[in-house]
């Protein structure tokens, strides 16, 4: 039984991670209403941005933030405002504009076609990574150090949001954005600039997780592809637009994951989180912790 309990801790501590990836997507759908498809290609770069960071300075891994997060957020900031703002303009009377959708969609393929042209694609590593490998014993229990560390840093950029999200003046205009867009307008709310702003908001969470997975996990150009996938799956599970939801969701992926290979084929527990996303589809659209709006 011990280890099926090690491996449901370590599959929840790398779950939080698969949430906190999942975050960035889900405020960016909160706010924006729509799904950007570019969200894994951000995330991968990201990742670049805290791998050479790191190997150029020498760093610990995790200072890397203070370089990651302001510059994820301005290059989100600036995405949105320049690529996807006329997008939104020219179709301000459509509620779900379908082209934003197209657009995320090149923005996918190129970055990480920008990337692969420039970074080639070999898989990357931190050399001198003061967390690689390294693990934690709790009794006779093993448990993965840099997961630990992503774990913490998923729950503590919950908090943040949330609180951001709920007790601060901007954090309410993008509530106010987010439920009504038309009125919060008419209340004097320049929702084009708010969508700046959450844009910015996903894609620095995006560079969090980026940080989180840096660690133990190689960088290369499409990577994001794999954590892309995982984040629409959690964020339909966990409920569009919640936080909290992201960070569930990705726990629940993470221990089926975790634990699943320990009584089935590794096939098959990728067969029950797509099966889990279709009941949830089927029974629950709006996701475990996620709210019912007519958008």
């Amino acid at each position: 039984m011990l280890f099926i309990l090690e491996d449901a801790i370590n599959g929840i501590l790398m779950g939080s991670i698969y949430g906190l990836t999942a975050m960035g997507l889900t405020i960016i759908f909160g706010v924006l209403k729509v799904i950007n498809f570019a969200h894994g290609s951000l995330l991968m770069i990201g990742m670049y941005v805290a791998y050479w960071t790191v190997a150029l300075t020498g760093i610990h891994p995790y200072l890397s933030l203070f370089i990651v997060i302001p510059a994820m957020y301005l290059f989100g900031y600036y995405l949105q405002d320049i690529v996807i703002k006329p997008i939104f303009k020219a179709e301000k009377d459509v509620r779900e504009p379908i082209t934003v959708i197209i657009v995320t969609t090149g923005v996918w393929y190129i970055l990480d076609n920008m990337t692969l042209l420039f970074f080639g694609p070999q898989y990357r590593s931190i050399d001198d990574n003061p967390l690689k490998g390294k693990m934690m014993e709790l009794g006779e229990i093993m448990i993965s150090v840099p997961k630990l560390w992503g774990f913490v840093t998923a729950t503590i950029t919950a908090f943040a949001i949330y609180y951001f999200l709920q007790y601060t003046r901007m954090g309410r205009a993008i509530r106010a954005t987010s439920l009504d867009r038309d009125a919060a307008s008419l209340s004097g709310i320049n929702q084009y600039k708010i969508y700046n702003i959450a844009f910015g908001m996903g894609t620095a969470v995006a560079g969090i997780a980026a940080v989180t997975l840096v660690p133990f996990y190689n960088t290369f150009p499409s990577v994001g592809v794999l954590f892309d996938i995982k984040g629409f799956i959690i964020v339909v599970l966990g409920g569009l637009g919640s936080i909290h939801g992201a960070i569930i969701g990705g726990m629940i992926i993470g221990l089926i994951e975790s634990v699943g290979p320990q009584f089935m084929a590794a096939t098959w527990t990728e067969a029950i989180v797509y099966g889990l996303f279709l009941l949830v589809l089927f029974v629950k659209p709006s996701g475990l912790f996620g709210v019912k709006y007519d958008w």
